[in-house]
């Protein structure tokens, strides 16, 4: 199985809050109804930026953020 990418534009939600669960914060400050979400497998960061009406290139920068502030610590 090939090692998840977090800027991989298929990944499903589900799968990236598993790898990175730092992550899961970012989508409660955005008011994301993602976590826990039935359709979390099967949407991405994509869809659910268009479903909640966020900046995906500012959602993508806080994603990252998220990362690289948990791998510092």
């Amino acid at each position: 199985m090939p090692i998840p990418r977090l800027d991989d534009l298929d990944l499903p939600l589900e799968d990236l809050m598993r790898e990175w669960p730092e992550t899961i914060r970012v989508f409660l400050d955005y008011r994301m109804l993602c976590v826990g979400c039935p359709i979390a497998p099967f949407h991405t960061v994509i869809d659910a930026c268009f479903e909640h009406e966020v900046d995906e290139e500012e959602f993508r920068t806080a994603l990252a953020a998220a990362c690289k502030a948990d791998a510092a610590s």
